[in-house]
């Protein structure tokens, strides 16, 4: 049995990839540190432990304890506004983390002669940040795409990127980089899925149908967070160490969509309200990437925006019941 070991375990990608990996036949265990999501709803059987990625020393005793044969680095301070507010939080760790965990498996490959694990960490679309304004729905963002990032947390992820190429070059380390566009699951609500899906749980109850948006003629590709695992589970069996692979949805819509997705799931015929707190000071007109490289790999995406909408409705439903 394979042996994998999530970091970020308590985040909306983690909480549903251990699960998806004990299904898959893999021995799992996780670690978590001020989760985002309720972990008291991850599979009991499923072994979790507190792990706070900037504890180097720990990092190494359980790298060279627990010896996995697949480590996923998912521990991230994953969102930019805040990385304005404390930039030193959001490098201590998604690079000293990143650094963290590449240095307990150098230093595990030193102390167990055979021992070679994949580590596959999910960077981030927003490595490519000022560059994407050069691409159109034609000619979407591939792995070549220059690293201009615009905040100090895309900034972080590129390192993050970097030192696991540079990992696999220095130093032999199976690392490989996967650059993730934007990707929901039931149990996100700071986006804009699980804001909308929450909202409409709530106006069902008093019978309200005003729903407040901001910008809905901004063109994205929504990826299910179940066709995320199922491409990283890919990885691990087809991956190439040293390489990047974009993973996005290729089903690209306005933000239109959204509502049009929800009114159908839930049977209310919303009154759209412009809100002027919802429209960002800066909002790219596309935002999607060319995932061509991943897809080579036989990996093939199943799920419509229309499904993730209602299993993310149907969670908060149940959720605030």
């Amino acid at each position: 049995m394979r042996k994998a070991y999530v970091t970020g375990a308590g985040g909306v990608v983690g909480s549903h990839f251990v699960e998806y990996l004990k299904r898959n036949g893999y021995e799992v265990v996780g670690s978590y540190f001020t989760p985002t999501t309720d972990i008291a709803e991850i599979d009991p059987s499923i072994k979790l432990f507190e792990l706070d990625v900037r504890d180097h020393a720990k990092m190494m005793d359980w790298i060279g304890e627990y010896l996995p044969d697949v480590i996923y680095h998912f521990a991230a301070q994953s969102r930019p506004v805040p990385s304005w507010d404390d930039p030193y939080y959001t490098m201590e760790v998604n690079v000293g983390g990143t650094v963290g965990l590449l240095e307990a498996v150098k230093a595990a490959r030193a102390a167990h002669p055979g021992y070679d694990p994949k580590v596959i960490a999910i960077s981030s679309s927003a490595i490519y940040g000022d560059a994407l304004k050069n691409y159109t729905i034609d000619n979407l963002p591939d792995e070549t795409c220059p690293l201009l990032p615009l905040h100090p947390y895309g900034v972080s992820k590129a390192a993050e990127d970097l030192l696991c190429y540079q990992y696999y070059k220095n130093f032999g380390i199976q690392a490989i980089r996967i650059r993730l566009f934007n990707c929901t699951g039931k149990n996100k609500d700071q986006d804009i899925t699980g804001d909308f899906a929450k909202r409409a749980v709530e106006l069902s109850r008093i019978g309200g149908n005003v729903l407040r948006v901001g910008n809905l003629s901004a063109k994205r590709a929504i990826l299910d967070v179940r066709d995320l695992c199922s491409a990283l589970l890919i990885l691990d069996q087809k991956g190439v160490a040293g390489e990047a692979y974009n993973i996005c949805s290729s089903h690209i819509f306005p933000m239109t969509h959204v509502v049009e997705c929800l009114e159908q799931v839930t049977g209310i015929h919303f009154v759209l309200e412009r809100d002027p707190k919802l429209f960002r000071p800066a909002d790219e007109p596309l935002y999607a990437g060319n995932c061509d490289k991943m897809k080579a790999l036989g990996w093939v995406e199943k799920y419509q925006y229309a499904d993730t909408i209602e299993a993310t409705y149907q969670y908060w439903k149940r959720k605030l019941a």
